[in-house]
């Protein structure tokens, strides 16, 4: 069963810094365009960044310059990574990795960030 596990998450003050991975089951990914995205209870899951099979990456407005992301592509494996500096406590969210666009059977249980002094 192919599966993204996310991981990473956790509580950390305003300023803070946290690395989320996403680990893909299966290689196929590494072909794949992949996203970050966040949601807030009663709020839609919104896109926070994104990066191409190539390489290049784009952001949302509200994290551009604290966020980054990146990806490896290991032989069987493939990591994502979202480097959140200067996190403020309108970051807190659950934190899911999936496809550019997303594919809804890839979600998985996604990993909690709760900014908060």
């Amino acid at each position: 069963q192919v599966q993204l596990v996310e991981s990473g998450g956790g509580l950390v003050q305003p300023g803070g810094s946290l690395r989320l991975s996403c680990t893909a089951s299966r290689s196929i990914f590494s072909l794949y365009d992949m996203g970050w995205y966040r949601q807030t209870p009663g709020k839609q899951r919104e896109l926070v960044a994104e990066i191409t099979s190539g390489g290049s990456t784009n952001y949302a407005d509200s994290v551009k310059g604290r966020f980054t992301i990146s990806r490896d592509n290991a032989k069987n494996t493939l990591t994502v990574y979202l480097q959140m500096n200067s996190l403020k406590p309108e970051d807190t969210a659950v934190y899911y990795c999936n496809t550019r666009p997303a594919r809804p059977h890839y979600w998985g249980q996604g990993t909690q960030v709760t900014v908060s002094s």
